[in-house]
């Protein structure tokens, strides 16, 4: 297998984007990341999406995208794994570089939430759910995270409810300068004990929004790359893990263990291990996911996840920094479109470009993005080459 660098990176704001089409927003994502390659054509992309074939009565979306960015004639297509899905997109383009098949390949992450609105504008979401034994008994991402939630505080009663809200404040408060986030306002601890409840016991701030974006990434060999001006990152870890579809078919539904194999597996890959991280890009679409996500990686032992969120280790000048530019808490949750976000946010902390939200000498970048309650589990880790 051979070395593979990130060379190019492009992304659009994140929010409900009524002026650009999904053609038109992947399209400024992928002429961004070419641009900040120096023009280096892919000779096959793969494109992350959960909603489009139903929200936006759109499939096909390789023939799309490259159509409408002067790329025909290379091979396309989507590839889906929930909202892991352009994570997963990462993962082939990733491995299309490495084994030889292709010098060049692109990853793209694109989803239109506000193309279906209404009362049913969630419906297309809900098929990550099994739909014989949770959607069509009723249940919705978030009750099932609300359930999860509550089993969480019933099996840990030492637990402190107040300490989840850890998690989103230190989204907020990284988002603030984040230009492409949604939601660039820092939280107040009373803010957040103040909200109301959408599926007890997750308030509004436990629950990240789903919105519109897009992001691209170009990866190649450090050869073709090696006069860019700007810093490579390698992919030196990837890997993928699946866990049961329904909750109830586990053994234990506060094991996120396709999250634990997935991660273990990219540390084992790079030659590292999680502690050795300089920041950790977690799935944070419910409060209670990110907790699951840290115990999970053996940041913390089973029911103490939580304890991470009372003192400074998770934020920008902690131990183990998450969320680094918003998460999907505050940066929005685009669905199929998050991993590629996370990974654009990962390069331009290793890059040393984050702005604001530098995490000094960052050398290390762990990303995981999940697929439902981590059915599907996509990790990978980066590193900033010399």
């Amino acid at each position: 297998m051979r070395d593979v660098v990130i060379a190019g990176i492009g992304q659009t704001p994140v929010g409900e984007q009524w002026e650009l089409s999904l053609r038109n927003s992947s399209a400024l994502a992928i002429q961004a990341a070419r641009k900040d390659a120096g023009g280096l054509k892919p000779e096959s992309m793969y494109v992350g999406n959960l909603l489009a074939p139903v929200a936006s009565h759109q499939a096909n979306l390789g023939a799309l995208l490259t159509d409408n960015t002067n790329l025909e004639g290379i091979e396309a297509y989507s590839v889906e794994a929930g909202e892991a899905s352009s994570a997963a997109a990462f993962r082939m383009a990733y491995l299309a570089v490495a084994s030889g098949w292709v010098d060049v390949a692109m990853a793209v992450g694109v989803e239109k939430y506000t193309d279906r609105a209404g009362q049913d504008q969630d419906d297309p979401i809900y098929q990550i759910l099994d739909y014989d034994y949770e959607y069509v008994q009723g249940l919705t991402p978030l009750s099932q995270a609300g359930l999860l939630f509550q089993r969480y505080l019933h099996e840990n009663p030492s637990a402190q409810r107040d300490a989840f809200g850890a998690f989103p404040l230190i989204a907020h408060e990284n988002a603030v300068h984040n230009p492409n986030a949604m939601f660039r306002k820092a939280l107040r601890p009373e803010m957040y004990m103040k909200a109301g409840m959408v599926s007890e016991p997750l308030n509004m701030f436990d629950v990240a929004p789903y919105a519109d974006g897009a992001a691209a990434i170009l990866l190649t060999t450090p050869d073709i790359a090696k006069d860019l001006p700007h810093s490579l990152v390698r992919v030196i870890g990837s890997d993928t893990a699946i866990d049961t579809l329904a909750v109830h078919d586990r053994p234990d539904p506060l094991a996120f263990r396709a999250a634990g194999i997935s991660l273990e597996q990219a540390c084992h890959q790079a030659g590292i291990l999680p502690s050795d991280v300089d920041f950790f890009e977690l799935h944070d679409a419910f409060s209670i996911y990110a907790v699951l996500s840290l115990e999970a990686a053996g940041f913390a032992p089973r029911g103490e996840g939580w304890k991470l969120a009372l003192g400074n280790t998770l934020t920008r000048h902690g131990d183990l920094p998450i969320s680094t530019m918003g998460g999907l808490k505050a940066r929005g949750f685009p669905l199929g479109a998050t991993g590629a976000y996370q990974i654009v946010e990962a390069v331009l902390q290793l890059r040393g470009q984050a702005g604001e939200n530098q995490i000094p000498n960052a050398r290390l970048g762990l990303v995981q993005s999940l697929g439902g309650p981590a059915s599907t589990a996509v990790t990978h880790v980066l590193e900033k080459m010399a």
